[in-house]
């Protein structure tokens, strides 16, 4: 599959990466001389990006990992460590909604459980389809430049603004297009209750740039924190609370870590993963 890259030794445990929009597979290539010591990664060009023209339905989430999961159990993996990024945190959560038994970890850098309110929901979508439009009405770097110019971009130095407005400009606007709009926020589930679900370790990676996502995980953790005290004997609380997913917040950087901080999230996901990374 030209959409799919491979690092390391295919007897390790496999690491499936999954980036954001507008990103690509290569997006995780700096990690992995580090990382593929330890695990066979498998880094995957989400529908519609880079080398992957599989078009998604609209609403496409499940679709996209239902794509992603038989894409990885072809390969002859079963079960694997999953890290996601933004959009690709989207699809690792709807991946794990329906394969819990497949994942050895979950990994969510930047990712959103979903909204709430409908009012929101169909909100998420009208604002979404503005982009989407946009996307395919203005030159693909000029569409880039207002992409960046969001809220949650705001860490970024100019340098690094302008280091990937030129990388995102090798995309088809039309094959995003499709992808956008099928896997807009508004469409998503509410996946805070999937954690709950797995018997394997889960982690928040967030930047400590990056307000919002820094606080939709702090009331998301809370949440599931509330849930647990809620639903079990008392004296399992503590053993519960233990279980619940632990937040790894990366200092002086924003919403994209594993792009501007490659080698400092790499170091953290082996600290995260492995009880020592030296070995």
């Amino acid at each position: 599959m030209t959409w799919i890259n491979r690092y390391g030794n295919p007897k390790l445990a496999a690491m499936v990466f999954l980036h954001g929009f507008m990103g690509a597979k290569e997006d995780w290539q700096p990690l992995m001389a580090k990382m593929s010591q330890y695990y066979h990664c498998i880094c995957i060009d989400l529908p519609g990006h880079g080398g992957n023209q599989y078009r998604l339905p609209t609403p496409g989430l499940l679709e996209a990992a239902e794509h992603i999961f038989k894409a990885v159990t072809q390969l002859g993996y079963q079960d694997f460590h999953l890290v996601g990024y933004s959009l690709g945190g989207r699809i690792a959560l709807h991946i794990a909604k329906q394969q819990p038994q497949a994942l050895l970890s979950l990994v969510l850098e930047s990712a959103h459980p979903g909204l709430q309110n409908e009012l929101d929901k169909q909100q998420r979508i009208l604002s979404d389809k503005r982009w989407a439009d946009r996307l395919i009405a203005l030159p693909l770097k000029q569409f880039l430049s207002l992409w960046y110019q969001q809220a949650v971009f705001s860490g970024l130095t100019s340098e690094q603004r302008q280091w990937l407005i030129s990388k995102r400009q090798s995309n088809n606007p039309h094959h995003l297009h499709a992808c956008y709009q099928a896997t807009s926020l508004g469409w998503q589930q509410d996946c805070r209750d999937v954690l709950q679900q797995l018997k394997c370790p889960s982690y928040f990676i967030t930047g400590e740039q990056d307000k919002k996502f820094l606080q939709i995980t702090s009331n998301w953790l809370e949440q599931l924190q509330q849930s647990a005290q809620a639903n079990i004997p008392t004296s399992s609380v503590e053993q519960t609370l233990i279980s619940q997913p632990h937040v790894s917040i990366i200092a002086g950087v924003g919403h994209n870590i594993h792009s501007i901080q490659p080698q400092m999230f790499a170091d953290r996901l082996l600290l995260l993963l492995r009880d020592d990374p030296q070995k």
